[in-house]
């Protein structure tokens, strides 16, 4: 749609024309519930008013607003003509004047994406839930605005919706709600400080509340009090333990207190569980949402606990590094994103019961990085973000995870204290403004002495990950006579970066042999080749672990003693620090096609059931999974899938009883089941015949297991409507309809297709569960005709559906299970005929083929294993 997708050039000269001084926003949602009556979308009356000046008076510009249609426009007190000012996606605003105020009087349509005012009627029991999701620009979907991040202003929100809902925005509450006649009433909101209209927020429905305080004695005397809030849906209320999510609040609250010297400066603390939610969590300001599935229905491992608990943490993070100070354009979206993530595990791992929250970071948060900075989309952590649909891309594992694994290295770089003092004075420097890298250089410089250019220079502004392997020479003693570390770039990124690292040397010591560390060395690496000096004359290691306490980022390397200590005796390293960035680096070597996926999986059963770490554990299944799936060779792949699943239920039958370890074995036997005798086993757990001791078979568990029976053609759609009337909840629909896409069948699959590529008429959380059943890894030749189909079809779904479905379709629906060439030369013929395409879109599909290339490279690897 023309003037949708914002540019930064645009962004940067409205910027310079207006300053922004309120908007006061009047939604009615009365006709939220109810039936829908016409054609068209279900809306809802916007009116918006905006105050606003103008550094050049006669000047033109617009404003923003995705709205079905628009009643009125007024500028000034002058009544402009609808028609010839909207365009359906801007407003145009000719002859400002030096002060102005206009009025948008607008029906915006309820969204099913997930984007803008998400819309969700309770299957349970029939209940409206409404809440609202921008980032990056959909507040226009919602009220008339100037949609960018540096043309801050205050916010003061009126709302009209059924008396019996509660009713929340950013700011407090101001008195009781009104009533207004027909079963409704108003609700009125204090006006916000200055804040960027993509935090704006409004949660509107029946939802279930629970009430908690924070407070804190003030250095000076008095007290500071926070009301808290958490919310979910009434239906999963029995499910909802607000009290843990409070605890690890408070301390999060606690920590941020101790360390920023800057009040949480939004009055309130909300926090709302929202359905059918694309995202994490998001960290509107007063109240954050977040997806429901951190309301757990079953029983989940403790990496689960601990993963909301990051997630709690990210986003509060953000009240400070996004919220109070903002980026000026989405250039420096890691300066709330890295630093958030970052945040997020420091604080988890210093005030709450996760204390080995870093250990998942090293497996976990940076293997989503790994992976995106070898893509051919890599882009330096300040990235190059022409447009909105740039922008909306970059929420990517380099943005966050790289971002906070250099910032980690940063804080080792400058020192802790120079970094948190630097944290300080940038928020008191730029407190309700918006800043660039530049002002963030400019304190750490003052805190830390040092030159921060350089370093910015190198870890910030340039793309790729670098390699570092370590090369021992030893003397007739058996001592070291040299160890040296070289690091290698990419050629097509040949950066070769300064890492402050940590060198680690083991050996098996005691009767159990166990493997660890005797000497260690930090070192700065510079350049091709650095000596690590401090360990000249060290007796001989049986391991040598470059990046112990993964101080920095990059991929590590073994030596060949090294790696054939690991493939003996991997289960033996005793920190599991330690031991997680093994696995880590053996993973990098299976994704780089240097140790046969086989080999992978070996090592996964045979030392995995001995991981203490649940976190690294589960981590572990998922590369498993993938290995299986995409890096053994195919005319090995029957055998490998045999033993794994014989390995994944050898290691269930094993584990401890009721423990989490039992649980997620159980899960990933699930999702690997194999055979027929697999497929009995997984069904008579389900009836109870298969007990095995300390396993709970809940709703959620069994629903896991029906998915591979359905995927076989042994639980038919009967059998999926019978389970869907045990639990005839929204997360059993969508578990149902997951199932349903996955069954065995060509008229499945092509209704499955039509429902996502052919239709809008399922929401944000139905087309993900359809698309997730469609993509079977057991049913290739099934899905072999859809191939072809998929280049011919992602332009106009591009074009047709909203950017958030766009992405699902264009990212879930690529053939990346065929495993030949065939698929690599669709996508290399659909690239050269559509060079005018939207880079976006060009960005994903130039992903996907590059994950395919990947594979075929492991798939050659495994296969000439072992010849």
């Amino acid at each position: 749609m023309p003037g949708e997708n914002l540019t930064r050039d645009e962004a940067r000269e409205r910027a310079r024309l207006l300053t922004v001084d309120g908007y006061d926003v009047a939604l009615d949602l009365r006709s939220a519930v109810g039936p829908h009556t016409g054609d068209g979308p279900r809306t809802f009356r916007s009116t918006t008013t905006i105050r606003f000046r103008c550094a050049e008076p006669g000047a033109s510009t617009f404003a923003d607003l995705l709205a079905p249609s628009v009643s009125s426009v007024t500028l000034n007190g002058r009544e402009l003509n609808v028609d010839k000012v909207f365009d359906g996606t801007r407003i145009a605003l000719d002859g400002l004047a030096a002060e102005n105020t206009l009025t948008v009087d607008a029906r915006c349509a309820y969204s099913r994406t997930g984007e803008g005012m998400h819309h969700f009627v309770d299957p349970e029991d029939g209940e409206t839930y409404l809440y609202t999701q921008y980032e990056p620009a959909d507040a226009r979907r919602v009220f008339a605005n100037f949609e960018q991040p540096d043309l801050k202003a205050p916010f003061t929100f009126t709302v009209t919706a059924p008396a019996g809902w509660t009713v929340l925005s950013n700011g407090a509450r101001e008195g009781e709600p009104e009533p207004v006649g027909d079963g409704a009433a108003v609700w009125r909101f204090a006006t916000t400080k200055p804040i960027a209209t993509y935090i704006t927020t409004v949660v509107a429905g029946p939802y279930h509340h629970v009430t908690d305080v924070y407070r804190r004695a003030l250095p000076g005397g008095g007290e500071l009090v926070i009301p808290l809030g958490a919310l979910c849906r009434k239906g999963l209320a029995r499910h909802f333990d607000a009290e843990d999510v409070f605890t690890v609040t408070k301390q999060g609250l606690d920590f941020f207190h101790d360390h920023f010297d800057y009040p949480y400066p939004f009055g309130k603390y909300d926090q709302a569980f929202v359905p059918e939610y694309n995202l994490g969590a998001m960290e509107n300001p007063g109240c954050v949402t977040f997806r429901e599935e951190f309301v757990f229905r079953g029983k989940v491992t403790d990496a689960s606990y601990e993963s909301r608990a990051n997630v709690i943490l990210h986003e509060m993070a953000h009240m400070w590094f996004g919220d109070l100070v903002t980026m000026e354009w989405w250039d420096d979206l890691w300066l709330k994103e890295s630093f958030a993530d970052f945040m997020g595990t420091f604080s988890m791992v210093e005030a709450t019961r996760f204390a080995d929250g870093w250990t998942t970071f090293a497996n976990r948060r940076k293997a989503w990085a790994y992976r995106a900075d070898q893509l051919p989309s890599t882009h330096p952590i300040t990235a190059d973000i022409r447009d909105l649909e740039d922008a909306k891309l970059n929420f990517d594992g380099i943005t966050y995870a790289k971002g906070a694994s250099v910032l980690k290295q940063l804080v080792a770089y400058v020192g802790r204290d120079a970094f948190l003092e630097g944290a300080r004075r940038y928020f008191k420097r730029h407190e309700w403004g918006n800043t660039r890298l530049a002002d963030l250089l400019a304190v750490l410089e003052e805190t830390s002495g040092r030159d921060m250019g350089e370093w910015a220079g190198a870890w910030l502004q340039t793309p790729g990950v670098n390699t570092l392997t370590p090369h021992a020479t030893y003397g007739a003693s058996g001592r070291i006579t040299e160890l040296a570390i070289t690091q290698e770039a990419p050629e097509e990124h040949p950066v070769l970066r300064p890492h402050r690292v940590a060198v680690g040397l083991y050996r098996r010591e005691g009767a159990d042999g166990a493997l660890v560390r005797y000497a260690r060395a930090e070192v700065d690496v510079t350049g091709a080749r650095t000596v690590v000096e401090e360990l000249a004359g060290a007796e001989r290691p049986e391991l040598i672990l470059v990046n112990d306490e993964d101080l920095t980022y990059c991929k590590v390397r073994f030596d060949e003693v090294s790696l054939d200590t690991l493939r003996d005796h991997l289960g033996s390293v005793t920190d599991p620090l330690a031991r997680a960035l093994c696995w880590s680096a053996l993973w990098n070597l299976t994704r780089d096609a240097l140790l046969p996926a086989r080999d992978f999986l070996d090592l996964v059963l045979r030392f995995g059931g001995q991981e203490s770490d649940i976190g690294v554990v589960q981590m572990l299944h998922a590369w498993a999974r993938t290995a299986l799936v995409h890096y053994v060779a195919p005319e090995r792949r029957e055998e490998s899938g045999r033993a794994l699943a014989q390995g994944a239920l050898r290691h269930l039958r094993q584990a401890e009883p009721g423990s989490d370890h039992q649980l997620a074995w159980a899960r990933f036997f699930a999702g690997v089941a194999h055979d027929e005798h697999d497929l009995q086993m997984l069904d008579r757990l389900l009836e109870g015949s298969g007990r095995i001791d300390g396993l709970e078979i809940d709703q959620e568990l069994r629903w896991t297991l029906l998915e591979p029976l359905a995927a076989h053609g042994v639980a038919d759609e009967a059998r999926l409507a019978a389970e869907l009337a045990r639990d005839d909840t929204a997360s059993g629909k969508r578990h149902q309809v997951r199932c349903l896409a996955a069954r065995p069948s060509p008229e499945v699959k092509a209704r499955a297709w039509a429902d996502v590529v052919d239709s809008d008429r399922l929401s944000n959380a139905l087309v993900e569960a359809t698309i997730s059943g469609f993509d079977q890894p057991g049913q290739r030749e099934l899905l072999a005709p859809y191939a072809r189909r998929y280049f011919e079809v992602i332009e106009r779904v591009w074009a047709e559906r909203s950017i958030e479905i766009g992405m699902a379709i264009v990212r879930g629906l690529y053939p990346a299970l065929q495993d030949d060439r065939t698929v690599l030369e669709l996508a290399d013929a659909w690239l050269e005929a559509h060079r005018d395409a939207p880079p976006a879109l060009r960005r994903l599909v130039l992903e996907a083929r590059d994950d395919t290339a990947r594979a075929l490279r492991a798939q050659r690897c495994d296969a000439a294993a072992g010849r």
